[in-house]
């Protein structure tokens, strides 16, 4: 039997906030939208941040274009927090916050569907699977530490997320607590 790696969380995570997206484009009302979001949000934050920290670096490593790939990437992360933040802010009820969530969605199917077609199976091919083990690991980790809440001002940066991304999570969980909102 086989371990559960990184790539299965990475996954696994794609199902949960592709679901999570589709929940809320089904749902009439406008405080269980809210509700959603916000979890689509705090898991997709954490999502990112992990995947910068430790995924890229990875792919940068061990896919033959891997620094253009993780570019990529990073600027697609970027795309997805200004809509995350436009989406903190919006009036589940309106029209635009329904056209902001479709652009999400957009951006995220592209996402996903770069990774796992194409970054995942090499990152599978070109790296042991006791290291895709650690990674897990390591997301994991990150994933519960990470903040909650998008911040498209901060670096997209593994060294940032290592040393300040602790800080800014524990302030985001706080704010959270404070306001009742469900991370």
């Amino acid at each position: 039997m086989t371990s559960i790696d990184v790539i299965d969380v990475l996954t696994a995570d794609h199902r949960e906030v592709q679901e999570l997206a589709n929940q809320i484009s089904a749902t009439a009302s406008t405080d269980e939208r809210r509700e959603l979001t916000d979890q689509l949000i705090a898991e997709l934050v954490r999502h990112s941040v992990a995947e910068e920290m430790y995924v890229y670096p990875a792919m940068r490593d061990h896919l033959p274009d891997g620094e253009k790939a993780v570019e990529h990437d990073t600027e697609e992360h970027k795309e997805l927090e200004t809509l995350m933040k436009q989406l903190e802010g919006a009036d589940a009820a309106t029209t635009a916050f329904e056209d902001t969530l479709r652009n999400l969605q957009e951006v995220l199917v592209d996402h996903v569907q770069d990774e796992e077609t194409e970054q995942f199976p090499q990152l599978r091919t070109s790296i042991p699977a006791a290291k895709l083990i650690e990674l897990k690991e390591k997301v994991e980790t990150a994933k519960r530490l990470a903040p909650t809440r998008p911040h498209p001002a901060a670096p997209n940066a593994e060294l940032f997320h290592k040393l300040v991304g602790p800080g800014v999570g524990l302030v985001d969980r706080l704010r959270d607590k404070l306001t009742g909102r469900n991370s």
